[in-house]
């Protein structure tokens, strides 16, 4: 009997070392969302350190306020809202979601009386792994057509990406085969004052 016992208990430690083995680690997507939601409920202040080639218009970015504000927080490790603010404009926000392969990029644009603007929920998922500190989403299919249906055809090669060193930077980036960089690096190290709430949510900020 005493034997008998032994050898069910090995089988059971057997068991659950076979099931803690199995458990699979923490993938990129899903460490990048955790980093992220560690700052959730506050904004960070943001500059820009890259915007080529120079633009032949005034640019919409260019001498004003950035600041991104993680507040979409309901369900952090399915979901993450981040309005992107510039200056008076709270018109954007970034929407980054879990999918079953990695993550997906979608950009909210809303007029100021909250309605969706023409162009609006374009963005990609990520086609690789990535890492935990960078994703990159390449423009998909949905997003293609409405960039030529609005006659904006230097969209349709967009890739964003996005970086986070923890306690450190956070970095949203655009680019494009053709050589156009756009990135803005935003100070983890240091909260700003909270803003406005994004166009269409009917919480303060």
């Amino acid at each position: 009997m005493k034997k008998t016992l032994i050898a069910c208990a090995a089988l059971l430690a057997a068991g659950c070392a076979t099931s803690t083995a199995d458990v699979p680690a923490s993938t990129p997507a899903d460490a990048f969302l955790a980093s992220l939601a560690d700052h959730c409920g506050k904004a960070y202040a943001g500059r820009i350190t890259a915007n080529q080639p120079a633009s032949t218009t005034p640019d919409p970015f260019e001498g004003k306020a950035l600041v991104m504000h993680v507040r979409g927080c309901d369900d952090p490790t399915r979901e993450i809202r981040v309005p992107f603010h510039v200056g008076d404009d709270h018109s954007r926000t970034w929407v980054l979601t879990r999918t079953g392969s990695g993550l997906r990029l979608k950009h909210d644009h809303r007029h100021e009386d909250g309605s969706p603007d023409a162009v609006t929920m374009y963005g990609g998922d990520t086609a690789v792994a990535g890492t935990a500190q960078r994703q990159a989403f390449p423009v998909d299919a949905e997003s293609i057509a409405m960039f030529r249906r609005g006659g904006l055809t230097a969209s349709v090669t967009n890739t964003w990406a996005m970086e986070l060193v923890p306690a450190e930077t956070f970095v949203y980036e655009l680019s494009r085969p053709n050589g156009r960089l756009f990135r803005v690096e935003f100070d983890l190290t240091t909260p700003v004052a909270l803003p406005l709430a994004p166009w269409g949510s009917s919480e303060d900020g």
